[in-house]
């Protein structure tokens, strides 16, 4: 009787054994698949981080471009003005109306011209900063992400030390 009650015993002792084994394998098999699903996410992330490095660096590009477009229209807007104010000064003092009407059509095309130019430079600076603050945003995103990236780590460590 002894005999078997050690027996049962024993039975008792495995059956314990077996089911914290089939936990701990449980365990680790949900802690492998979360890190598995976590590098995923990290090479996605540091995939989306590239794009976005990479579109940050086009469109401070785009920006540069703008802001020489912009310039060049302001310098000739200047001229323009500088050409209107001179066509003024060269009405009063031209006595022939044939030739003032040419050159103040001149000039007032130039003017109309320099304005048209002056107003595609401003949209385009326009579109630009709208576009740098969507990148901003963006970059927030990446800036989460690599925060995902070192918690990441983290969980790489603390499985590393189960």
């Amino acid at each position: 009787m002894a005999g078997l009650n050690s027996l049962e015993a024993v039975k008792c002792k495995m059956q314990a054994l077996q089911q914290q084994a089939d936990e701990v394998e449980d365990r680790t098999q949900g802690l492998q698949w979360e890190l598995d699903s976590k590098h995923e996410q990290h090479e996605k992330d540091q995939d989306d981080v590239a794009a976005l490095n990479l579109h940050i660096q086009l469109v401070e590009e785009e920006w540069d471009r703008a802001q020489e477009r912009l310039a060049t229209a302001l310098q000739k807007l200047e001229e323009a003005e500088k050409a209107a104010d001179e066509t003024e000064r060269g009405m009063k003092v031209i006595e022939n109306p044939a030739m003032k009407n040419e050159k103040m059509e001149n000039q007032e095309m130039q003017l109309k011209e320099a304005k048209h130019t002056a107003e595609d430079t401003d949209h385009k600076y326009k579109e630009v900063a709208r576009k740098l603050v969507i990148l901003e945003g963006e970059l927030e995103r990446v800036e989460e992400c690599e925060v995902s990236e070192l918690k990441c780590g983290d969980l790489e460590e603390l499985k590393e030390c189960h």
